[in-house]
């Protein structure tokens, strides 16, 4: 059955949701949610246009992308939860833990499926990552290291510098580090982070050590004030996991383990053994 979307917002990143549908995907884009008429109308790829997010949930649409500013993706989502439809939230699921909560309980209170857009979990690079721990090569995980850093100043990213908006490093380009480890280790025991506050009002860099009752750590780092490797290290008792730049992008990665080393290029086009320069 192909499952016909609805769009709730109209931004950038709806439209990148709304072309790979299109180009890769049998499913449809059925209709676009905008506050205005005239922003629905110049969504080219929807078949339907409504001018409020009301109209869009109420109509015959399987399910809702919800792609409006972090701030408001809690009221969103449950104002398309309470349509009775199934809603998938752009990263990062909601602004707080209260807004999170919130939206669990309206989804599991209308027995609707809730799902966060976090998809670097699903592309091939993370499936083979998941695969290699969950086979014991690599040992019991003691350290996950990661970083993500891009220089994204207030012009013209202002809305990352919007405390109203839910900016700042952490909600934008923190996600990712803290969603491979939480792939990997789940939820951590305690959390030791250390922030700075820019001039706006929002965090420009964040560091955290996360720490679980096995005694593994993640070190993750984010910040909006400079480009950063990008990589991505698992360690393990007997071995490695190495993640190239970006590393929640398709990309390639190594295995090292007892001296040898296992190269696991982009796409998987094959494989080769090197020698480990340890």
């Amino acid at each position: 059955m192909s499952i016909k979307w609805g769009i709730l917002g109209t931004g950038g990143i709806a439209q990148e949701f709304a072309r790979d549908i299109w180009d890769y995907t049998e499913m449809q884009i059925a209709a676009v949610g905008s506050r205005s008429i005239d922003k629905a109308n110049s969504f080219v790829l929807a078949a339907n246009k409504f001018g409020s997010y009301e109209e869009l949930v109420n109509s015959d649409v399987d399910a809702i992308y919800v792609a409006t500013p972090h701030a408001i993706h809690s009221q969103n989502a449950i104002l398309a939860i309470e349509a009775g439809k199934p809603v998938l939230v752009e990263k990062p699921f909601a602004g707080n833990a209260q807004q999170a909560r919130a939206m669990i309980d309206a989804a599991k209170f209308h027995q609707v499926p809730l799902m966060e857009g976090m998809w670097s979990r699903f592309l091939p690079h993370f499936i083979r990552v998941r695969e290699i721990v969950d086979s014991g090569a690599i040992g019991e995980i003691i350290s996950i290291q990661a970083d993500h850093g891009q220089q994204l100043p207030k012009d013209p990213y202002y809305r990352l510098h919007a405390p109203e908006l839910a900016g700042g490093a952490l909600l934008d380009l923190g996600i990712y580090p803290i969603s491979l480890a939480s792939m990997l280790l789940g939820r951590p025991e305690r959390i030791l982070a250390r922030g700075e506050i820019n001039e706006s009002g929002v965090d420009s860099q964040t560091s955290t050590i996360f720490t679980y009752k096995n005694g593994a750590h993640a070190i993750l780092t984010r910040t909006v004030l400079s480009r950063t490797p990008c990589l991505a290290k698992i360690i393990g008792t007997l071995g490695r996991i190495e993640i190239d730049s970006n590393f929640y992008t398709p990309t390639s990665i190594r295995t090292v383990i007892g001296g040898e080393t296992i190269e696991y290029p982009n796409q998987y086009v094959g494989q080769h053994i090197v020698t480990a320069k340890q």
